[in-house]
């Protein structure tokens, strides 16, 4: 029989996530707080659930994709009354290093399977199942929730557990890090050939073909021209990664001054008030 799955929460990421589930045959429950956004779900197949208790009730995989550390909790707490021990968390939501202690605490309380499982990339990876899964956890978790990676992403690296059990949160992090860097770096560019009445073109032809140029570079150029704010990953969701891997640097004994300075960046653009766009949008926070 395949895996019976919840999917706590149907944004931008679970969303794409849900329907590559579905289009796999295995057995899904939904769960959102705004209603709304799991609805379409509903029509594709899925089994929309009132509560996360009720989504979680007898499932074999739990994934939950939310906003952070908090959400993932204060959620995991209302399913509480549908979870199982032996039941397998994959915990899918960037959450950091120090924030995850709390929900390995959670996942022992409840006797949970739990797989540290951040995923690499964004609504378009989400949506073709194509993200690259991170994955850390116990072995006899495996065999429950590789169907789920497998229906969700290209390819999973499977890492050895550390103590925290974090071994994925804490490589998430570091991927984040050049992900945010770079998308800052895009919006600076082309904010400065603007300002100097640059064609941007004209910047892009310079580094195109070349070791400087890489097709993230163009797809986020293209973003800002046509300014196109449709979210891939929100502004208001870097920022949060980006306050995520300074902490954790700190933690480390590291300085990571690009991080901060992109974390700042992102967090302007949130209070010009495009939190919910695309994290292309940290163009906007030159002006």
């Amino acid at each position: 029989m395949p895996v019976t799955v919840a999917l706590l929460g149907t944004g931008i990421m679970g969303a794409g996530m849900a329907r590559n589930v579905l289009a796999a045959g295995l057995p899904l429950r939904v769960w959102n707080r705004t209603a709304e956004k799991a609805a379409p779900l509903g029509a594709a197949g899925a089994t929309v659930a009132a509560t996360p208790a009720d989504a979680v009730r007898d499932a074999d995989v739990v994934v939950t994709m939310l906003g952070d550390a908090g959400h993932v909790v204060a959620v995991m707490e209302q399913a509480a009354g549908g979870l199982s021990p032996g039941q397998v968390w994959a915990q899918c939501t960037t959450v950091g290093v120090g924030p995850h202690a709390e929900i390995v605490a959670l996942a022992a309380r409840h006797g949970l399977l739990l797989v540290d499982a951040p995923v690499v990339g964004t609504r378009a990876p989400a949506e073709q199942g194509r993200l690259l899964v991170l994955a850390a956890g116990p072995p006899q978790a495996r065999a429950a929730v590789q169907p789920v990676f497998d229906a969700v992403g290209r390819a999973t690296n499977w890492l050895a557990d550390d103590a925290g059990g974090a071994a994925a949160s804490r490589l998430k992090l570091v991927v984040n890090s050049w992900v945010l860097a770079l998308t800052a770096g895009v919006g600076e560019a082309l904010a400065l050939a603007d300002g100097l009445g640059v064609d941007p073109q004209a910047f892009l032809d310079a580094v195109g073909g070349g070791p400087l140029d890489l097709p993230y570079l163009q797809v986020k150029a293209a973003a800002i021209r046509e300014r196109d704010w449709t979210p891939s990953f929100s502004a208001a969701n870097a920022a949060k990664d980006a306050g995520l891997i300074v902490a954790a640097a700190e933690e480390a004994n590291v300085r990571l001054d690009v991080a901060a300075a992109a974390g700042q960046r992102y967090r302007r653009t949130v209070e010009l008030g495009h939190g919910e766009d695309d994290m292309a949008a940290n163009y906007l926070a030159s002006t």
